[in-house]
């Protein structure tokens, strides 16, 4: 059976024991899930209210993507359990003679790249998502103006706590051009994700408090 579909309880039961699977990295594209799935809320929920009528084809366009993204998200709970088990295999290799250790560091570099591939993912989506959430910010209900800094919330979560799987990996690699390679592509978008998530949960406070 898929981590994703055991039910909530036995899920955060998993989570809390001592198996490394689920870990940070699933917990992360989990609260991913969440946060497109409140997209999706939102937008189920402003569609059809004649005071937003003007919006209903960029919100259905809003609501379509997220959808998509709900399920990559879901899936990469799973992905990002099974990349890891190589992983916690190869740690374990014996590195007893010079033979051995270069080939214990060949297969520990090979998987440590392939459990980067999972945070990666989680980082683009959720910074996709976000931008998703602030284009509607101003376009959905005031019923749900709540669930959309919910949202960002989880978002941010998702994005810092994938972030932290990235770091914690490379942190090992023996290729630096590589680490390089994503810090640069990653470290932007992190920075850049998290202040407007935090712009757009300060906007929904704002209009919350008026």
């Amino acid at each position: 059976m898929k981590i994703i579909d055991i039910p909530c309880r036995n899920f955060i039961e998993e989570l809390s024991s001592k198996s490394a699977i689920p870990g940070g990295g699933g917990a992360a594209a989990l609260d991913g899930a969440m946060g497109a799935a409140l997209l999706s809320m939102v937008c189920n929920l402003t569609i059809g209210k004649k005071r937003y009528v003007q919006y209903t084809d960029k919100l259905t366009s809003v609501l379509n993507k997220s959808a998509e993204l709900k399920s990559n998200f879901l899936n990469m709970v799973d992905e990002d359990a099974e990349n890891f088990i190589p992983l916690s295999k190869a740690y374990g290799l014996p590195n007893n003679t010079a033979e051995a250790k270069h080939e214990r560091e060949e297969i520990l570099e090979k998987c440590l790249k392939s459990a980067c591939g999972v945070p990666i993912k989680v980082v683009k989506k959720s910074y996709e998502t976000i931008l998703l959430h602030q284009s509607i910010l101003e376009s959905c209900s005031t019923l749900v103006l709540s669930d959309v800094g919910v949202g960002v919330q989880c978002l941010k979560s998702a994005l810092t706590g994938a972030y932290l799987n990235i770091i914690i990996n490379v942190k090992s690699m023996k290729d630096r051009c590589y680490v390089d390679n994503i810090k640069e592509e990653i470290e932007p978008l992190l920075k850049d994700g998290v202040k407007i998530a935090e712009k757009v949960y300060d906007r929904v406070v704002e209009r919350l408090s008026d």
